[in-house]
C-alpha cells in the first residue's frame, strides 16, 4: 500500500471540495487509513471541537461516574453532589497515575489507589497524606482539572482545550428540526460501548447516508426505512442530517410527544453533529453513538437507546434494542471489511450518489476540508 503524505490528503479535501456537488466524489484510502493523518485529526479536531461523551442517564444520581478517554486523555464523567455534571481528568496530580480505574459506579470521593489522594465529585482535592510539612503544596488550590462541558438535549459533550465557541449557538437550525421531539423528556433505556475495526470517518459517514439500507440492512431497516423515502435536510457548519420515511406498511410508532406533528411522526432524523457524534431521533426511540477514534483502523463506540418509557425491561424497548443490535452487527461486518479492502494501492476515489442518498457524506467533508485543508492555517497549541 502506498499512503498518501498528510499534506497531500489536505490538498486532495481541498480540491474536493472545489468542485460542484454534481462532481461530488469520496477520499482516497489514506484519508481512512494514515495514522499520521490521524494524528492531525486527533490535535486539531478532537482537541479542540465539542465531541459527545455519553447521556445524562448514565450518572442520574449524585456520585455516579463513568471512565472514558479521548485521544489519549482518561477522563472521569461525574455527577457532583451538587448534581452538576463534571468531565475531570482521570490524572492524579501527584505522581500522575490514574484516579479512577472503574469503568462506571458510584463514590462519595475518588481516592488514587497509588498514594491515597482524595478528591471530591467535582474534582477538588479533599486530603492528601502525610503532606502537611512538603513545601510548595496548596492542597485547597489543587483539583482535577476540569474540562469545558455543555449539555445539549441530555447528551454531555466535552471541549478539551477550552477555547470551543458555545455548542448550542452552533446547533439552532438542528434544534429547530427536533424540538417537537422533546429529547429532553426521553430516558436513557440502554447503554453499551464496543470497538470496531474500523476508522471512525467510515462509520460516521455510514450512519450518515441511506444509499446501504437496501443491501446491507435488507430484512432490518429497508422494509421500514427504505433507501428510495430518504430525503436530505439542509445541514450547517456544525451538522448534516437526513429524514428516513418509513414505509407505508410501518405506520407511526407510539409513544410520541403530543407536539409533534403527523409528519414529524412518519419518519427519523438521522444527523451528525460534527465531527462525530451520530444520532436517529424516531417517532418513539432515540439511537445515538459517540465515536472515538482508538487508531487509524479503530473507533471506539459509546452508543445507547432513549425514549419515553421508563421501564429497559418492556418488551417494546427490549425489542428496539434487539434491533438496534441487528442492524448495528450488520454494519460492523461491512465496515470492517472495508477497512481491511482500504489497504489496496488500486482504488484512488469514487462518485458519490445524489443528494438524497450521500449529500451527509458531502457536507461532511466539507467539515473536514475547513478543519484541515490545505488553506487551514494550523497552529499548534
Amino acid at each position: 500500500m502506498q499512503t498518501m503524505t498528510v499534506e497531500k490528503l489536505r490538498q486532495e479535501l481541498t480540491n474536493l471540495k472545489a468542485l460542484d456537488r454534481e462532481q461530488a466524489r469520496t477520499m482516497p484510502t489514506s484519508f481512512y487509513t494514515s495514522e499520521n493523518f490521524l494524528e492531525l485529526e486527533k490535535e486539531h479536531i478532537f482537541h479542540r471541537e465539542w465531541v459527545c461523551l455519553g447521556h445524562v442517564g448514565e450518572i442520574p444520581n449524585a456520585g455516579d461516574f463513568y471512565t472514558t478517554e479521548l485521544v489519549d486523555e482518561q477522563l472521569l464523567v461525574s455527577r457532583g453532589h451538587d448534581g452538576e455534571v463534571y468531565v475531570l481528568s482521570n490524572v492524579c496530580r501527584h505522581r500522575g497515575n490514574m484516579v479512577e480505574t472503574n469503568e462506571r459506579g458510584n463514590r462519595r470521593s475518588f481516592v488514587c489507589q497509588y498514594h491515597a489522594w482524595t478528591y471530591d465529585t467535582d474534582g477538588c482535592l479533599k486530603t492528601a497524606p502525610l503532606m502537611k510539612k512538603a513545601k510548595n503544596f496548596d492542597l485547597k488550590g489543587c483539583r482535577l482539572p476540569q474540562f469545558k462541558t455543555e449539555i445539549w438535549n441530555n447528551f454531555i459533550f466535552v471541549n478539551l482545550d477550552g477555547k470551543a465557541a458555545p455548542l448550542t449557538e452552533q446547533l439552532g437550525g438542528l434544534q429547530d428540526i427536533l424540538q417537537n421531539y422533546h429529547h429532553e423528556d426521553r430516558n436513557l433505556l440502554f447503554s453499551d460501548t464496543a470497538v470496531w475495526g474500523t476508522n471512525w470517518k467510515n462509520l460516521t459517514e455510514n450512519f450518515m447516508e441511506g444509499y446501504h439500507l437496501f443491501s446491507t440492512h435488507p430484512q432490518t431497516l429497508q422494509p421500514m426505512t427504505p433507501t428510495q423515502l430518504c430525503k436530505k435536510v439542509p445541514g450547517q457548519d456544525r451538522w448534516t442530517a437526513y429524514r428516513a420515511y418509513y414505509h407505508s406498511d410501518f405506520p407511526p410508532r407510539g409513544p410520541f410527544h403530543p407536539d409533534m406533528t403527523d409528519e414529524e411522526k412518519n419518519n427519523s432524523v438521522l444527523f451528525n453533529t460534527f465531527p462525530s457524534f451520530v444520532c436517529a431521533v424516531a417517532s418513539n426511540y432515540t439511537l445515538f453513538l459517540c465515536l472515538r477514534p482508538a487508531g487509524a483502523d479503530k473507533v471506539a463506540i459509546r452508543w445507547g437507546v432513549c425514549g419515553l418509557k421508563t421501564d429497559p425491561t418492556d418488551p417494546e424497548v427490549v425489542d428496539y434494542v434487539n434491533l438496534c443490535k441487528s442492524f448495528n452487527a450488520e454494519d460492523k461486518e461491512k465496515l470492517e471489511t472495508l477497512q481491511i479492502a482500504q489497504n489496496t494501492r488500486y482504488y484512488s476515489s469514487g462518485p458519490l450518489a445524489p443528494d438524497d442518498l450521500e449529500g451527509t457524506i458531502w457536507d461532511f467533508l466539507g467539515y473536514m476540508e475547513k478543519m484541515l485543508g490545505a488553506e487551514k492555517e494550523l497552529t499548534e497549541v
